[in-house]
């Protein structure tokens, strides 16, 4: 019997069940400490990193990652008219094609990177907050991974390159394939943004092959 009580009490001590903001991915147990839920009383830095966290779509009844994904989809839409709009104005004013396409590329590395850190200390905030490993409702991971997965998509480029972007993220961050589920069991909100980053790389070296493809053809 005591044996018995020795082992509930080092499972409720050492392993946490991690979840997931996808219905597709199962829920799988990790190693990590047991995560203590933060004091009731919310301050506004709380409040501010559960909102980036979830970015309001991450407490969809089903899979929020996928709409987390399609957050990202939007924000590379609205990116893109920007683009042209920056385009048009340089165009006219005498810059070169390399220097607006230079300026795009370093805007958009700026957002993933920034989107990425405060995805990390906002992932580390919410799991605190819900006293849960990798809660479902955190859906940042995927926004800056579906980010990432359009880095290198030429501008102009076609609905079907969007529409296979975003296929191609949801693929590789359900199927999770080496190293990507090792990356979960990173520390806090650096293993919940690390899988989906890794994903997102992954999703971009497959769409920049596909449009490469199909610009020869």
């Amino acid at each position: 019997m005591v044996v018995r009580e020795s082992i509930r009490s080092y499972q409720k001590n050492t392993l946490s069940i991690k979840e997931s903001s996808d219905e597709l991915n199962q829920p799988f147990v990790t190693t990590t400490a047991f995560i203590a839920r933060a004091p009731r009383s919310r301050t506004l830095r709380d409040y501010l990193a559960l909102a980036f966290a979830t970015w309001g779509v991450g407490y969809a009844p089903l899979a929020p990652g996928t709409f987390g994904s399609a957050v990202g989809v939007g924000i590379y839409l609205l990116l893109q008219t920007a683009s042209a709009q920056v385009s048009a104005y340089g165009l006219a004013h005498g810059w070169s094609l390399d220097l607006i396409s230079s300026l795009r590329m370093a805007l958009m590395l700026l957002l993933v990177t920034m989107l990425t850190i405060v995805g990390v200390w906002a992932a580390s905030r919410t799991e605190k907050l819900l006293g849960r490993k990798d809660p479902g409702v955190v859906v940042v991971d995927e926004v800056a991974g579906q980010l990432i997965a359009f880095l290198f998509v030429p501008m102009n480029s076609g609905w079907w390159v969007i529409i296979l972007g975003f296929i191609a993220f949801r693929l590789f961050d359900i199927w999770k394939p080496y190293p990507i589920r090792r990356l979960e069991s990173l520390e806090s909100g650096l293993g919940i943004m690390a899988d989906d980053v890794l994903a997102g790389v992954y999703a971009a070296i497959l769409i920049s092959f596909a449009t490469t493809i199909y610009l020869f053809l």
